[in-house]
């Protein structure tokens, strides 16, 4: 059985990121440091301090985007 990620860089994007993955693991694995890398991308050039809970709301967003199928 193979796992098909669908990742989009928001709502509205008409062309997303789509990996297939054999394991299970393998697609969680993937997603979780996608989601990492995308949080510390937007961290590091917020022109703001983002509070825990900010960082919280990024992450929720971010797994909103993701799809498996």
């Amino acid at each position: 059985m193979y796992y098909t990620v669908t990742y989009a860089i928001d709502s509205l994007d008409t062309n997303p990121t789509v990996k297939t993955f054999d394991c299970v693991y393998e697609a969680q694995d993937w997603i979780a440091g996608e989601v990492q890398r995308r949080i510390e991308h937007a961290v590091s050039h917020s022109p703001y301090t983002l509070t825990e809970a900010d960082i919280e709301a990024l992450e929720e967003a971010e797994y909103s985007l993701v799809r498996i199928s």
